[in-house]
């Protein structure tokens, strides 16, 4: 089922604990990884699948979806839309809830084919920006915290 509300984000997010990461970069700077590392900070599982890393995080790196030895609730999708459809495909064979498509990875052949299979599909959306705003965590790295603002400080006045 296509999900893109906030009652069925909520559940999404509430209900798959366990997030292989798909596209996860071992660069700190990295949207992947950052996003990664707020998930393990907010008690989830994360499972990086990377054929060129064999740890990030401190997690054991897997090259495919397929190697992974335990049950995967949601696959998190950090790829271009045209690498897409064999991920669905394994995250159907590998019996995911929820299939994740981050933001800008639109693919809605490869997305209807996992809602055809039963996953809950959210596209174009963050995984961190949704649990964030969800449930409470847009003040994290001074997001929204009067920190960082796009307003002009005054002029200062001339003197004399």
């Amino acid at each position: 089922m296509m999900v893109d509300d906030v009652a069925g984000l909520r559940r999404v997010l509430q209900g798959n604990r366990v997030i292989a990461v798909v596209g996860l970069s071992a660069s700190w700077n990295r949207p992947s990884y950052f996003a990664a590392k707020y998930m393990l900070e907010h008690g989830y599982t994360v499972i990086p699948v990377n054929p060129g890393a064999t740890e990030i995080l401190g997690r054991k790196c897997y090259p495919d979806l397929a190697a992974i030895p335990c049950k995967v609730d949601m696959v998190d999708v950090f790829r271009k839309p045209e690498d897409v459809m064999p991920i669905a495909d394994a995250a159907i064979a590998i019996g995911a809830s929820c299939l994740w498509l981050q933001l800008g990875v639109i693919h809605r052949e490869a997305a209807d084919k996992a809602a055809a299979a039963g996953l809950d599909v959210v596209m174009d959306h963050c995984v961190k920006i949704e649990y964030a705003r969800l449930f409470g965590g847009l003040n994290y790295a001074g997001v929204n915290t009067r920190v960082i603002s796009a307003k002009r400080p005054p002029c200062p006045r001339l003197p004399g």
